[in-house]
């Protein structure tokens, strides 16, 4: 039989981290979770803002049929109220 070849264990002798290492982890993944959670409430605030938009957007094509069925266009200019009529030919 062949001679067997000692195995060296590189294994460090230590089984956990320094405290000063532990604590600059822990303050890397306390910043990585807390900038994940703002961004998951700048993700609900813009949720809820773009189904603001869609409510107004459909309150704006109610109010044009109003407009139309008064005055026989929607076309109306937001900062004076003038009825933006076609240019007669």
């Amino acid at each position: 039989m062949g001679k067997k070849e000692k195995v060296i264990d590189l294994k460090p002798k230590v089984d956990k981290i320094s405290e000063q290492h532990l604590k600059e982890l822990q303050e890397i993944v306390n910043g990585i979770n807390k900038a994940q959670f703002d961004i998951g409430k700048l993700e609900l605030q813009k949720h809820h803002k773009l189904h603001d938009v869609a409510v107004l957007q459909d309150k704006v094509t109610l109010f044009q049929d109003t407009l139309t069925k008064e005055y026989g266009t929607f076309d109306v200019n937001v900062s004076d109220g003038k009825i933006n009529w076609p240019n007669e030919k």
